[in-house]
């Protein structure tokens, strides 16, 4: 990787594995690991099913872009909320630290890994379904991905290896 863009930004879907994967990729590359979706628990001491509830999707989506807009992170695994690729200045404040890379998963999967959407902390709007969802958010992980990892069979370690192998020398 670059001098400039030491990170590994972790993007998809709900489900795609962005939190599991993440601790495992840090920990063979020797990075630091952080998740987005924990410091904006953090910052509001709250779960992100209750920020969601409260104030809803644009609110939150603004809030996870701020405290994004806040990293100032050199050689760590990041792994966004599923709603990060709605922020334009996020995404490309974490572009020009990182290679970002989609774990890109299929719908059917996602589901199962899910579940209950109501008590994901998803960004979505009242009644939309998780298949609206992904087909609203493909195309903005694919926009704003370095690399793209198609995930489907892989076990963690598989992952991993994808990753390191996609990256630029």
């Amino acid at each position: 990787m670059s001098v400039q863009k030491t990170n590994l930004v972790l993007i998809g879907m709900a489900g795609a594995g962005k939190s599991t994967v993440g601790p495992l990729l840090a920990q063979i590359l020797s990075y630091g690991f952080v998740d987005v979706d924990d410091l904006i628990e953090a910052d509001q001491q709250q779960p992100l099913q209750n920020l969601v509830d409260h104030h809803g999707p644009a609110w939150f989506r603004l809030l996870e872009e701020r405290i994004i807009l806040g990293l100032d992170l050199r050689r760590h695994v990041i792994a966004t909320g599923g709603s990060a690729v709605y922020g334009a200045a996020a995404m490309k404040h974490l572009q020009q630290g990182g290679l970002v890379v989609f774990l890109d998963v299929p719908l059917p999967v996602l589901e199962a890994r899910v579940g209950d959407v109501a008590n994901r902390g998803l960004a979505r709007e009242e009644g939309q379904s998780f298949g609206h969802l992904f087909a609203e958010r493909q195309p903005l992980y694919r926009k704003y991905a370095d690399i793209r990892i198609e995930c489907a069979g892989m076990t963690l370690a598989q992952i991993c290896d994808a990753i390191i192998e996609a990256c630029p020398r």
